[in-house]
This record gives structure tokens, sequence and C-alpha cells, in this order.
């Protein structure tokens, strides 16, 4: 008999066992925003000696970090969209700022819920239409204030009327709110989805007033090509003889006549944002800038001011991740919780002489990614396999136990996490386009591309995605500091990853490549028909495409 009481409690042991190991895992999804690589020390940037991220590089150092993960469009709404619906840009309808992802295309909340996590979203949201597939929302109006935001809740009313507001620096207060969801909001009886968007490091980079004194004394690493663009860019980005470096890309520098960063940071300034338009810039300014050594000391200082104000935003990143790993660690929840780190795209910290993203230059498209969970991610693991940002709702999907929709156009890479091996199959090009062109005077053409692991192809085609010269198209024609109907000049770019990861030399023209791009152009044609991104609906951009494919 009492060997039968003993059998039978160890068989409930190891049914109990059996249950604990079925058990779902939490998923936290973290993601600041505009959060370059640059700016993470484990990526090992010029940043890296600073130490600006400790927290974040020791999660990093406890998972897979990846090396080649980019966006689909590097501009804050549509790199949203692609990671919600898993699908490209004329798939799910989000091409640029002013798109809307509606609940009917919220996919990664309502496949969660399929599985039985309760879903919630805290912070950034910025889809403009109600988050209304996440079981609990606290989302940040549009952009969002950096002190006492404002947050949207579901309530009474229609969204989005239902506001509440708080005290406090956002990233401290999204961490809060996240905090005070996972200790008393949910149901525990459920595992969780949580999306935790911070709005830092966002310009205008606004920080806790207690890191005012971080960086104060500190030389911050410049960046060679602040100072010499050497041979990057084309015809369609610096015009002929560098006629148009006054008014394409703005910059660090006061290169750019129509918003450079002394314009954005000073608010002291007589020049505070004080942009100008580009049909304000006479012929006698369109001339190549000179960089004088006053113009060089101009530069570096408005670099330190710059970089220290991003730098401070990040840090109140990092230190709050840390309480959030705290209350985790504290609570049980670490260990089973999947934790997954990303910034919505790359940033330009001043290199070739550009601030903000948009562009397809590697600061701009690799977005920060890794995942931390000890039971199926081994510590200290890297990968450079080729990631697209609509990869990610396939691979949250899958972790959680369910498999990929047939609609999400991304796959997923959770064999790559836990194994570190790529799939035969597995793609090895990805491809990127950035559809505004000219707009919030940050001035970057209308381009689209390929990048693989050792090379990059960029079409800039240089119109906005309407077709501006017809008289009945309908358009935001009030969207602010845009200058969609201006058309730039059409040119490829070419580079060579392995031999030039900085982008410093367009080699296009370069006879020695002529094969290779004639591969990248083949591949380019059927990525785009694949992924659904021709230009079949947008015949005056394919006029241009026609016009110059063989330029």
């Amino acid at each position: 008999m009492f060997a039968l009481v003993l059998s039978s409690l160890a068989c409930n042991e190891k049914s109990t066992d059996a249950i604990e190991e079925k058990k779902q895992p939490n998923i936290i999804f973290i993601m600041a925003d505009d959060h370059t690589t640059q700016g993470l020390g484990v990526y090992g940037s010029r940043l890296a000696s600073l130490n600006p991220t400790p927290t974040l590089d020791k999660l990093a150092n406890e998972g897979m970090l990846m090396e080649n993960v980019f966006v689909n469009n590097s501009i804050c709404v549509p790199s949203r969209a692609a990671i919600i619906s898993g699908q490209r840009a004329q798939t799910n309808g989000v091409l640029d700022l002013e798109g809307a992802l509606p609940p009917a295309k919220q996919y990664l909340p309502k496949e969660m819920k399929k599985l039985g996590y309760q879903t919630a979203i805290i912070g950034k949201w910025h889809l403009h239409d109600e988050p209304a597939e996440f079981d609990y929302y606290k989302v940040l109006p549009v952009q969002g204030k950096y002190f006492n935001p404002d947050f949207r809740v579901r309530g009474d009313q229609e969204w989005p009327n239902n506001v509440v507001q708080t005290e406090g620096h956002s990233t401290d207060v999204i961490t809060d709110n996240t905090i005070e969801w996972l200790d008393k909001g949910r149901d525990k009886t459920k595992p969780f989805f949580l999306m935790h968007h911070y709005k830092a490091p966002h310009d205008d980079f606004e920080n806790a007033p207690r890191y005012n004194d971080y960086l104060a004394d500190t030389f911050i690493p410049e960046p060679e090509s602040l100072y010499d663009n050497k041979n990057n860019g084309s015809v369609a980005t610096r015009g002929l003889n560098d006629s148009l470096t006054r008014i394409i890309g703005s910059s660090v520098s006061r290169r750019n006549l129509i918003r450079n960063q002394a314009m954005n940071i000073y608010t002291d300034s007589s020049t505070y944002k004080q942009y100008r338009d580009q049909n304000t810039i006479g012929i006698d300014e369109h001339k190549k800038w000179q960089l004088t050594p006053e113009e060089k000391e101009i530069t570096s200082k408005v670099y330190q001011d710059y970089l220290k104000r991003y730098l401070r935003c990040v840090k109140g990143v990092d230190d709050n991740v840390k309480r959030l790993i705290h209350y985790l660690e504290e609570n049980n929840l670490l260990e089973n919780t999947i934790i997954v780190y990303t910034g919505d795209q790359g940033f330009m910290l001043g290199e070739h002489d550009y601030i903000d993203k948009r562009w397809m230059y590697d600061e701009s498209m690799r977005m920060p990614f890794f995942v931390r969970y000890p039971e199926k991610i081994k510590a200290g693991s890297r990968s450079n396999a080729m990631v697209n940002n609509t990869d990610f709702a396939p691979t949250l999907i899958e972790m959680a136990g369910g498999s990929a929709p047939d609609y999400m156009q991304g796959r997923s890479f959770k064999s790559i996490l836990e194994t570190g091996e790529e799939p035969a199959d597995w793609p090895q090009s990805t491809y990127y386009r950035y559809w505004m062109h000219l707009a919030h005077r940050h001035q970057n053409p209308a381009h689209f591309g390929l990048r693989t692991k050792d090379y990059k192809l960029i079409f800039f085609y240089g119109r906005y995605w309407v077709d501006t010269d017809d008289p009945n198209a309908e358009y935001n024609k009030a969207s602010w500091g845009n200058d969609f109907s201006n058309k730039t000049p059409v040119a490829w770019e070419f580079y060579d990853l392995k031999n030039d990861p900085k982008e410093m030399n367009n080699a296009y023209n370069d006879p020695n490549y002529t094969e290779v791009i004639a591969e990248l152009k083949e591949e380019l044609i059927k990525v785009r028909e694949e992924l659904n991104e021709t230009d079949k609906n947008y015949p005056h951009i394919q006029k241009v495409i026609d016009a110059h494919w063989n330029d």
C-alpha cells in the first residue's frame, strides 16, 4: 500500500512537471523609438566605449543578438504597421506616416489571443486607429509628449476621447504603467503578450532632469563621414557638382539650408525651428558646401550636443528596462518570459552628415534586435541571418506555440533563434522602400532597393507616390513640411558592403561590379513581384523605372 502511495505521488509529481513544461511562455516585446544599433554598446559601434546601455547589453548577452535585422521602411508608422500585421506596405495599406492600421488588420494581437494569451500594449502606438484588438491598451496620442504625457485608454466614450493625464517623464511613466498592469491589471490565469513601447529616444530628445549631467564632460566619438562624405551618394542625393547638397538630407552641419540640427536642438536660438522652404533657396545658394575651419567647429559642437541629448534619452530607456527586469525577477516571472528588444528603425547619428532616419543606408535601415529566453535560446549567441521586421509577428506567434497564418508575408525565424542555423531556403536579401519623398523638410528623395549580406543596390526615383502632376489627384497638400510635388534626379547607388561597410563609395559605375549589379536587379524584380511591391498601381513611377532601369 505504501509503495502504491509513493508511486501515485511520483506520478502526480511527473504529471505536474509535465504541465509546467507545457506552460506557455509570457512574451514582452520592448520597442524604443529611433533607438539605433550605434546607440547600443553590444553592437560595438564607435559609441560602445561610452557604455550607453549596460542593462540592454546584459539582456542581449543572455540571449541571441541579431546582426542583420532591417526595417521595411525607416519611418515610424510603416514600420509599426509591418510589425503588427506581418505584411508589407501595399498589402497592409500603410505607405507613410499618414497611414492607419484598422483593427481588422491588427493581426498580431488577434493571433496571440487565439493562442490563449491576454494581450496589452502600453506606450507609443502611432497607428492612428484604435488598437482595439488588444485586450488592454494605454497609448500615447500619436507621437505623445515627453513630459506629463496623456494616454488614450478604453472607456465609455468612442476612441480617441477616453484620455487620462499623468505626471512625470514618459519613459518613467510608461514603465510605471506596465508594472502596474503586470501587478494588478492582468488575468494571472493566462499567459500575457505585452508590447511595451517607449517614446524615447525620438527627437526632440527631452531627457528626465536626472540625466542632465550625464556625459556632460565627455567627448562623443565622431564619425569620419560627418566631415568627409567621400563618394557616398549620387546625383540623386548630391546633384551635379554637389549642387543639391544644400537642400537634400537634413544635416548635423549647416550644410542643409532647409533643416539642420542646430535648428532643432537650441530652443533659445533665433534659428530654433526656423526651417526654410525649398522654393526660397535661391540659385546663388545652390553651391557646393564648404566645410571651413569655422564651420567644422560649429558642426562638432552641434554633433556633441545632439548626441548627448540623444544618449541621455537612451540612458532613461536602459534604466527603466532595468526596473522592468527587476519586477519580473522579484515576481518569479523572468525565466518563463520571452523578452524581445528592438527599435522601430535605425537612426542617423551624424553619419554622412545626416540626422533622422528614412535613408536606406545601414545606420537608418538596420534595427537593433535581441531575444532572451534561457529555456530555448543560448546565451551569448549571435546570428547574421537576414531578417525583416515583417518577420517579427510570425516569429512571436510560433514562439507562443502557434503557426504563422498564410496571409502574413513575413517568415518565422524561431528556429534560427533556437539553433543559430539558417534554414536552407532562408531569404538571402531584404527589400526596402521609402515612399514619402521630400517630407517634413528632412528632404529625403523616394527610393527602393535590395540589401544582401554582401551588397546593397538602391534606386532613387525621386517622385511622390501620388502623381502630383495630375490636377485631379487627391492627397494631403497641407501636410506639414512636405515638398511632394518637386521631383529630384534619378540615380542608382551600389555598395560593396564587404569592402565598404560604411558605404563611402558608390561603385555603381565600376565595371568590376557589372555582373553583380545585373544579378541584383534580377533579384529586385523577383522580390518586388513576390511581395506585391511593384509599381503597377503607380504608373507615373513605373514610367521613371522603365526609363532608367538600365542606366
